[in-house]
């Protein structure tokens, strides 16, 4: 009997560097820059005031049973967001039909696996199609439901987007589930209208489910980037074949809050509703409350923001056009090429008590054995500028170009 959890545990990015990292000694305040964790002003105080006013005006909630599937006033908030962000066509999202709430985008992206492998009929073992390097909870995802894990390379050559419509046809007929996340992790590159309406059509063509991913939709250099649903409203037609996650971690800079969304046609939203019903975890009603009022607030959003782009005028000031460096058009995260992760990551912790992440650990090897994130390493840049400024100075200064054995990246394949 093949054992499908065992991999998973040598595989985990962060106990992979926890491992990593156990025989050195930071060498100066720690500062974490692995995980990809909003810190909205280090003490907390630009978490909007109103988040804790409703939770407190809705405490009798902790003493029930929350609903699977929400509250009205909830996924009437999520349904009102997503109209107001992608000129939604009327009548395309039905609040109690498409939409579910979910405890953080993690668990559902994990769970559409189990949802959508079974629905297209493809044999035993169909595959699942992810971009490479991929956020550790796709290929998770696919191994626990069973599925084969086909890496689709999203490095430089493609401007970091899996190449899905020049793969051939008997792979895309075999497929069951298709992940995309747009802006992308690490790379923060962003899907064009025209490549989501491409992968919808191939959706259409060869039946498969696309999971996109767009946690990181609102966090963006100017210029929110389009989604499935800007798709779909150009394209006509229905949510068939395609799932939407998000959450108010990234967004709203709340991600001990928990709480996600997911929209997705009426059979399949069925399905999801009813994982949740036999080994998942309900959304609480109090969090329900507190994430409709932040759906419904886009303030507090916009100042996040603008701390993002100033990180990332930092970062272009104090990198240059060291280690390939290139301002991504969304996300939080620096996506450098140091020659070897593995080491600069060893290096930067001992040196200077820098805690990043290997891009290795974030990528699976191809058929000739390499893996193509080798040479990179993930930063997230979710400190105030004042901290992140600190940060970069001293990983140039362990590091430097030359230390680092880097090729800088083509200027024309810089902006991701």
């Amino acid at each position: 009997m093949t054992d499908r959890l065992e991999p998973l545990i040598a595989y985990h990015p962060f106990s992979r560097l926890n491992a990593l990292l156990a025989d050195v000694k930071p060498g100066g305040p720690p500062v974490a820059l692995h995980v990809g964790e909003p810190q909205r002003g280090e003490s907390g105080a630009e978490i909007p005031a109103f988040l804790a006013e409703a939770i407190a005006a809705n405490a009798a909630g902790w003493g029930k049973y929350p609903p699977t599937d929400g509250t009205p006033a909830f996924r009437a908030a999520v349904a009102g967001w997503l109209e107001r962000r992608y000129a939604v066509a009327p009548g395309l999202i039905d609040p109690d039909r498409h939409v579910l709430p979910a405890a953080g985008t993690r668990e559902a992206l994990f769970r559409i696996a189990l949802a959508a492998i079974d629905m297209t009929g493809k044999g035993a073992r169909p595959l699942v199609l992810m971009p490479n390097p991929f956020y550790h909870v796709y290929a998770g995802a696919a191994a626990i439901a069973g599925a084969e894990i086909h890496f689709v390379d999203a490095g430089p050559r493609t401007q970091f987007l899996p190449d899905y419509a020049g793969l051939d046809p008997a792979v895309l007929d075999a497929t069951a589930l298709v992940y995309l996340a747009s802006p992308a992790n690490p790379q923060g590159s962003v899907a064009s209208l025209s490549y989501l309406e491409t992968l919808i059509e191939l959706s259409r063509r060869h039946r498969f489910t696309i999971a996109f991913d767009e946690c990181y939709s609102e966090i963006h250099d100017g210029d929110p980037p389009p989604g499935a649903l800007s798709a779909l409203t150009r394209l006509g037609g229905g949510l068939e074949g395609i799932i939407v996650f998000n959450s108010l971690s990234k967004r709203s800079g709340t991600p001990g809050l928990r709480s996600g969304f997911t929209l997705a046609d009426e059979r399949l939203s069925r399905r999801m509703l009813q994982l949740v019903n036999y080994g998942g975890a309900a959304v609480p009603l109090p969090i329900l409350a507190a994430s409709a009022a932040l759906w419904s607030d886009e303030a507090h959003v916009l100042g996040a923001n603008a701390r993002y782009r100033a990180n990332f005028d930092l970062a272009g000031r104090i990198l240059g056009n060291r280690f390939g460096f290139y301002r991504p058009k969304g996300g939080f995260f620096l996506w450098l090429d140091v020659g070897d992760g593995e080491a600069a990551a060893r290096r930067l912790w001992a040196e200077a008590g820098l805690r990043v992440l290997p891009g290795a650990y974030m990528a699976r090897a191809e058929s000739a054995g390499k893996n193509p994130a080798q040479a990179y390493i993930r930063l997230a840049l979710v400190h105030a500028p004042e901290k992140t400024e600190k940060a970069l100075v001293r990983l140039v200064e362990v590091l430097g170009e030359r230390d680092a054995g880097a090729s800088p990246t083509p200027a024309r394949e810089r902006r991701a």
